[in-house]
């Protein structure tokens, strides 16, 4: 195809003027095509808004609203929205015509992230790049069993690690499981008990234990020493250590990883992704020790025995070059350290003030609000109302408002769970926190007043709750 053939084809095809055209059919069209209970649930709580633009941790609609941004694509934007230094490398790496993805030459681009990560993290010595955490998860169980030559992968009770058919072994959760079996041959134990990890090591098989250093399902964060006397159980029955960072690495929790607040933490393998993103082009990434990635990788005919067709790819890799530069000079780590100390330390202030709030938890810009049974009888008979219906209706009758009055954009943590879980982009500041605190607080106080529209929707909830039993 020549030059003048390209050109006009790009003339054919006018992004804009298709989304000007066809944009207010979203909804319509994920009901008709993709999953189409997404827009039914949305629709339900009121989600169903119709942003414009985003820059940085906020997002606009078409009457010029500003909205706060507290779920960050559950993880994914930790620089936020469209981050110049980002956008600009991506720019620059489709102008530079580089001749990507040959499969039979070795990028410049790929080798340099990965020396960069590798900075970031001790004890870690090589990288495989996928396309997304779950893959990176996958990888990381595939050099497990390799390397040990075991079949048996331990993972905690709740743990979340992705939803393909691998890491779907290790998800903690029976609800994402139910239906898909067979799966691999793993067991589950309970976060922080180390007699039960010990007894299944005891039986030999046992390749490697997964974890995440705090739970995004119900943000639950390991026992202090935990993953130390794990990793030593581990390797005293030449077993290996995996931990997944795919939403606590990079900056989240107020390190580089959540391990690290950990003294004589070294894993084996490494997940990592989100974030890595910039938000732009998915990237997965599984950091190891230099014998496992020999050990899979034993010679040329085993080269290509684990691979990903888009894996390393130049925009992937140049939008992680970018997301790291930005961490390093914008000081983004000790940032979210300061800041999600901040909203931690005002949130756990509104504890003692209502009763319907039972615990405020976590690290960083990583932040779980529980909720629990009042005491006062009016609102414990409210409670009991939701519950019996599902559990788990209280915390999305907060987010509802928090989203519907002040234009704050938040979650519950997992199905079931009476616990928001507040995961920012990590550029936030102390407006941010602010603007979330007073907001919640405002919230906190109808639902103790016995406000009508809060409770109203409550009703409303526990409706739709028992229809669909």
């Amino acid at each position: 195809m020549t030059t003048v053939d390209s050109a006009a084809d790009a003339e054919e095809f006018d992004l804009g003027r298709l989304l000007a055209e066809r944009g207010a059919e979203r909804y319509e069209l994920h009901a008709r095509h993709l999953n189409h209970q997404l827009p039914r649930m949305l629709h339900t709580i009121g989600f169903d808004k119709v942003y414009e633009r985003a820059e940085g941790a906020y997002f606009w609609d078409a009457d010029g609203n500003d909205y706060l941004d507290m779920l960050a694509g559950f993880g994914v934007m930790g620089l936020g929205r469209h981050h110049p230094v980002v956008r600009k490398a991506l720019h620059d790496v489709l102008d530079a015509n580089l001749a990507d993805l040959t499969r039979f030459d070795c990028q410049p681009l790929p080798g340099l992230l990965a020396e960069k990560l590798l900075a970031h993290s001790p004890h870690l010595d090589r990288v495989f790049f996928g396309n997304s955490g779950t893959e990176a998860v996958e990888t990381a169980l595939k050099f497990a069993r390799y390397a040990t030559g075991r079949p048996r992968v331990l993972y905690c009770d709740h743990a979340f690690h992705g939803l393909t058919t691998g890491s779907l072994s290790v998800n903690g959760e029976d609800g994402f499981r139910d239906g898909f079996a067979p799966l691999l041959p793993d067991t589950a134990v309970p976060l922080g008990d180390l007699d039960a990890l010990a007894r299944e090591l005891k039986k030999g098989d046992v390749a490697a234990l997964v974890v995440e250093p705090i739970q995004g399902k119900g943000v639950h964060e390991a026992p202090p020493g935990y993953l130390r006397a794990a990793q030593e159980l581990l390797h005293r029955h030449k077993a290996l250590l995996i931990v997944d960072e795919v939403q606590t690495g990079l900056g989240r929790t107020g390190d580089f990883y959540a391990y690290q607040h950990e003294d004589g933490v070294e894993p084996d393998l490494v997940c990592v992704a989100k974030a890595l993103s910039g938000g732009y082009v998915p990237v997965g990434a599984t950091l190891g020790k230099e014998w496992i990635f020999k050990k899979v990788y034993s010679s040329m005919d085993r080269v290509l025995v684990h691979s990903a067709s888009f894996g390393s790819n130049a925009q992937a890799m140049a939008a992680g070059l970018a997301v790291l530069s930005v961490m390093e000079n914008e000081e983004i780590v000790a940032g979210a350290r300061a800041t999600g100390e901040l909203l931690r330390a005002r949130l756990a202030a509104l504890v003692d003030k209502y009763e319907l709030l039972s615990d405020v938890r976590g690290r960083g810009l990583m932040i779980g609000i529980e909720f629990g049974r009042p005491k006062s009888l009016k609102l414990r008979s409210r409670w009991a109302m939701l519950q019996a219906a599902r559990k788990g209706l209280f915390a999305q009758m907060v987010v509802v408002p928090l989203l519907r009055r002040h234009r704050i954009l938040t979650q519950v943590s997992g199905d079931h769970l009476e616990v928001i879980k507040l995961i920012p982009p990590l550029v936030i500041g102390e407006r941010e926190v602010d603007r979330f605190v007073e907001a919640f607080t405002e919230v906190m106080d109808d639902a103790h007043g016995g406000g009508g529209l809060m409770w109203d929707f409550g009703t409303t909830l526990v409706k739709q709750a028992v229809a669909h039993r």
